[in-house]
């Protein structure tokens, strides 16, 4: 089993800086990718970044490649999400995901197994 816990939310102008972080607990054994999720009002849930053991492949939604970095440490017990140059357009709520290992990295949230309660982001204009 695996307990995932969003940190770090928050309010912050466009073109600024916010950094979440997802602390994970449990058996570390149980993840084989993490990623990131968001909903925004009124949209269905997507895809943000993924990061896979043990190659340390990095995945990036389109609309937040060059803008966003995810990584972690080794241990796997957290795995921040840097994110630059916000736009209002990033305002959502983040999830962080897990998938159990040896799968394909997935953008798709019905391939996780384990989801953490949201951090909210909101970019104002």
């Amino acid at each position: 089993q695996v307990h995932l816990v969003e940190s770090g939310g928050g309010l912050v102008q466009a073109g600024g800086s916010l950094r979440i972080s997802c602390a994970a607990s449990g058996r570390a054994s149980s993840i084989g990718t993490m990623g990131w999720f968001r909903q925004a009002p009124g949209k269905e849930r997507e895809f943000v970044a993924a990061l896979t053991w043990p190659t340390g492949n990095i995945y990036y939604a389109d609309s937040v490649k060059g803008r966003f970095t995810i990584s972690t440490d080794n241990a796997k017990n957290t795995v921040p999400l840097q994110m630059n140059g916000l736009k209002p357009e990033d305002t959502a709520v983040y999830y962080c995901a897990a998938q159990l290992p040896y799968r394909q990295p997935s953008s798709k949230e019905g391939d996780y197994a384990y989801w953490g309660q949201g951090a909210q982001v909101t970019v104002s204009s």
